[in-house]
């Protein structure tokens, strides 16, 4: 029995081992739009995703604001429902977005107003059983959309996520369970000028780079919008390496780093057919479509030729006739970024926006190269 005995106590300890040997999991976070309205979560493969970020809640009187309320409540329900699906599934809310930051700076500007703008965010996860918020600031001292800034949103950005964690530690105590903190940030340099994210980073569980919409619109040429390298064929100012570079030195931790992906492309018009459209001037912006539309519809039409920029690893799209450029993201691209990801130890990977892929050739590209 003794022989029996130890070997039962060997495979214990090594399946013991192997548990704690196994790598952390990625995280897969999807931006799912309840901005339009009412969501068919039937389409959202809760199985595929570790969280939901609900896009969006307003920023209104200083306070989160739930501005479609209707909608957002039902939202809510049915989405909490895919945990039936997938337990480990996160839902959180996430305020702001690029139409919906004009009012954060005054929101945040005192201790009273950040304490209440806090309790109520926190409030809304209370009230509807959510996981946390996400915070989308576009963006702090910048005008972004017509914002108000000044430049003490340095701090008081800050001060906004230690408020906010405060309550969101006090619902843990209540409740027991675990809650996020996340923030999505722009894919720049400039973005940790103005801002203090070794700071911030304390406060957060992620922080989501969103590397794309990179524009060169001083220079009027056409450029890859979320290419995870630079391209030679161009100057390129901005790319997702160079963000996670710029986030890393500027004191945030390789693990709380999640790089961000277009499930959406960007299209413009050029004003010749050299070189393909990449880097040509352009004279006007043109419609692209979310990545099912254009790998059923565009990339299938004889009038569009593909094309791979292998320095940038970014894919694009051009036709001739029409000197439509659209720059995107394909299965090719996907990889190269989950690959990045893994090699840098980072976090894992976000999307926007879940409904421009329907079909999940992205997802599907993602899951498979995280597994």
């Amino acid at each position: 029995m003794k022989p029996l005995k130890s070997i039962a106590i060997l495979l214990l300890c090594f399946s013991t081992l192997s548990t704690i040997a196994q790598p952390k999991k990625h995280v897969v976070i999807g931006y799912v739009g309840g901005y339009r309205g009412l969501i068919d979560t039937s389409l959202v493969n809760a199985k595929k995703l570790t969280h939901i970020n609900y896009a969006f809640v307003n920023v209104k009187d200083n306070r989160a604001w739930l501005t479609n309320i209707r909608t957002d409540t039902t939202n809510f329900k049915n989405l909490l429902k895919l945990k039936k699906v997938n337990p480990d599934l996160k839902i959180l809310i996430s305020i702001g977005g690029w139409a919906w930051s004009k009012n954060f700076s005054d929101a945040v500007v005192s201790d009273t107003s950040r304490n209440a703008f806090a309790a109520s965010a926190v409030e809304i996860i209370r009230k509807y059983n959510l996981d946390g918020v996400d915070i989308d600031w576009e963006y702090p001292d910048n005008i972004g959309d017509g914002n108000v800034y000044r430049p003490e949103d340095k701090q008081n950005y800050t001060l906004m996520f230690k408020a906010i964690r405060k309550e969101l530690d006090k619902l843990e105590d209540e409740t027991g369970k675990k809650l996020f903190l996340t923030a999505a940030v722009g894919g720049f340099k400039r973005f940790t000028q103005t801002t203090e994210m070794d700071k911030v980073a304390k406060y957060l569980n992620y922080i989501n780079l969103m590397t794309y919409d990179y524009f060169q619109d001083s220079l009027g040429i056409a450029v890859h919008h979320t290419n995870l390298y630079a391209s030679k064929k161009y100057n390129t100012l901005d790319y997702a390496a160079k963000a996670v570079a710029d986030f890393e030195a500027a004191g945030v931790p390789a693990k709380k780093l999640v790089m961000g992906m277009a499930f959406y492309g960007r299209s413009s018009r050029v004003i010749d057919t050299a070189a393909n459209g990449l880097g040509i001037k352009t004279d006007g912006k043109m419609r692209a479509g979310g990545f099912t539309f254009i790998k059923d519809s565009l990339v299938s039409n004889k009038s569009f030729k593909y094309y791979r920029d292998n320095d940038a690893a970014a894919p694009y799209l051009f036709n001739s006739s029409t000197r439509q450029f659209i720059s995107y993201e394909d299965e090719w691209s996907i990889k190269n970024k989950c690959d990045y990801v893994s090699k840098m130890k980072l976090a894992g990977v976000m999307f926007w926006e879940y409904s421009d892929d329907k079909k999940e050739y992205l997802l599907n590209e993602i899951n498979r190269d995280l597994k």
